[in-house]
């Protein structure tokens, strides 16, 4: 992130100056509802969004691009390294136009104003644009073979060590969500806020389903939910940095609430802590 956009995203919330700017870490299996909640969460707060695991998607999508196989660790981690050393994948503010993020951050929007509360706005620090190479691939790195490709690439040490350097100076000043799976273990373990947010696999493989149904993909149910099966076992099982809880982080099940409904609640205990109570 560059200083301006630092500045730009430094807000406090109304009539709330006195408050500390935390680091918020939100980890969890795929499809518990993290990218929801941390956007709605870091809108709220005006705070900074950085999603590390559309970091890993866009070195997935790269390997898949050049057209390395998702064995060949040495390239791909010599790839990794290229991609951070030269900041061809960069972060930018904003929901794409065109993605279901977007529509979205619009139906939220009409929601909140016809209940009579302030709209919400896609941008100002919840929505967030990744480019590779200066191409906007928010869209392309949400492909199926591109998701589990994430996860093979995010179990290669040298992957993992080149990206480490941009999630922690990311979120350094605090202020700020980061969503992932490892943050609140590996990334920022001394993170003032941490949460771990989770579902059963089937509710998860059914948001994913409706998600990707949504954007025009032929998926079916049962391979979508082999496909979440697979990501949890690769992610938990990895020789580096494995998903798991924290020990000091709050334990939230997204299964049957809504996120609003758990953006609340997280909202809350931020505040809690921000004012150092």
């Amino acid at each position: 992130m560059t200083e301006r956009q630092r500045q730009d995203d430094g807000r406090h919330l109304p009539g709330q100056g006195e408050l500390r700017r935390l680091r918020v870490a939100i980890d969890g299996p795929a499809g518990a509802g993290k990218g929801t909640v941390a956007r709605g969460l870091a809108e709220r707060l005006g705070y900074l969004l950085v999603d590390t695991g559309a970091i890993y998607r866009a070195v997935a999508l790269a390997v898949h691009r050049v057209g390395l196989a998702w064995d060949e660790t040495g390239a791909i981690g010599a790839l990794a390294e290229d991609l951070a050393s030269g900041g061809r994948i960069t972060l930018e503010r904003g929901a794409p136009p065109d993605s279901t993020d977007a529509v979205a951050a619009h139906a939220s929007a009409a929601r909140a104003a016809s209940e009579g509360g302030p709209p919400r706005s896609s941008v100002g620090g919840s929505g967030m644009r990744v480019l590779l190479d200066g191409e906007d691939v928010s869209s392309a790195i949400r492909a199926p073979e591109i998701s589990l490709g994430a996860s093979r690439v995010s179990a290669v040490p040298a992957v993992r060590k080149a990206l480490l350097a941009m999630q922690r100076q990311a979120g350094a000043g605090g202020g700020v969500v980061l969503e992932g799976r490892d943050i609140g273990t590996v990334v920022f373990p001394d993170a003032e806020v941490k949460f771990f947010l989770t579902a059963p696999a089937e509710i998860r493989a059914k948001r994913r389903y409706d998600e990707l149904v949504a954007r025009g993909m032929t998926v079916s149910f049962e391979a979508t939910l082999s496909d979440v099966l697979r990501r949890d076992k690769a992610d938990s099982e990895r020789a580096v940095a494995p998903l798991r809880k924290a020990d000091d982080a709050i334990l939230v099940d997204s299964g049957h609430r809504s996120p609003q409904e758990i953006i609340d609640e997280m909202a809350s205990l931020v505040e809690i802590r921000a004012r150092g109570a």
